[in-house]
């Protein structure tokens, strides 16, 4: 699978951020992504993918940390 180049528009403002989440398995990428949805507002996880000759899955999301917490509590106050 060819995943598309990141998008300018992504990255538009101060605060926004793409992320590639590289792990062993798609489940540990996918639960890293949701990680840092737990965190900030963020576009999900990608499909995965893989690179020819590079170890693990890749997963990318797109998250905005102006943002806060989606459910308005700061995971890093705790």
């Amino acid at each position: 699978m060819r995943v598309k180049p990141i998008n300018e528009k992504h990255l538009s403002q101060p605060g926004l951020i793409a992320v590639e989440v590289v792990a062993g398995d798609e489940e540990t990428a996918v639960a890293a992504v949701n990680v840092l949805g737990d965190r900030w507002p963020t576009s999900g996880p990608s499909v995965a993918w893989r690179v020819p000759g590079e170890p693990g899955v890749r997963v990318r999301t797109y998250a905005d940390t102006r943002a806060a917490a989606p459910h308005g509590e700061d995971p890093a106050v705790g």
